[in-house]
């Protein structure tokens, strides 16, 4: 007995209008939490992994069961899987991307990119945190999805989802710049 809802059903049995659903569904969520993680080759972008995320999930679709919303769950667990074998396959190569500045070439322009600072700083302040932490925050915080589908995709228990929350937020905010001020002038006053 199959507990697929109506758009799951239908993505099975090929029908383009489902698959669309669900790519507007969980694209952009899906590419977000990818660039919060780090690959560990420059030659993987969260784009490739995302798109082979896709690629994966319409391969396997038909070991799938459950609905739309449980299909986030499953797609960004296939995501992990594939990011942890680009990482491993980068470790293995032994290849390190190398800073355009050490080539004596000059270094990038400014450019429409300078928009995204704030998104770089997330992506900075997130691999700061431990490897399970760092993909709970952004399931979580960053993409929004919730704990049940961040467990299913993290292959967690709801409890270690909410623990790694908690330890990834409390470390996010004792390395703010504001949290240390804010931290030392309490001790201050006692």
């Amino acid at each position: 007995m199959s507990s697929d809802d109506d758009v799951v059903a239908s993505a099975k049995r090929g029908d383009a209008e489902a698959w669309r659903a669900l790519y507007r569904n969980h694209a952009g969520r899906l590419l977000v939490w990818l660039s919060t993680r780090p690959s560990g080759d420059s030659a993987v972008a969260a784009e490739d992994l995302a798109a082979e995320s896709w690629l994966v999930a319409a391969e396997k679709i038909h070991d799938f069961d459950g609905t739309a919303s449980e299909f986030a769950g499953w797609l960004f667990g296939i995501a992990r899987n594939l990011g942890g074998n680009a990482r491993r396959r980068s470790r293995r190569r032994g290849t390190y991307a190398t800073d355009p500045g050490e080539l004596g070439e000059p270094g990038p322009v400014a450019g429409p990119e300078s928009s995204y600072a704030a998104q770089d700083w997330v992506v900075r302040a997130l691999a700061t945190l431990p490897p399970r932490e760092r993909d709970v925050v952004g399931c979580l915080d960053v993409v929004g999805l919730d704990v049940e589908t961040t467990a299913r995709a993290l292959d967690m228990s709801h409890v270690a989802v909410r623990v790694a929350r908690h330890r990834g937020l409390k470390r996010l905010r004792l390395a703010a710049p504001d949290a240390q001020g804010a931290s030392s002038e309490p001790s201050a006053s006692r």
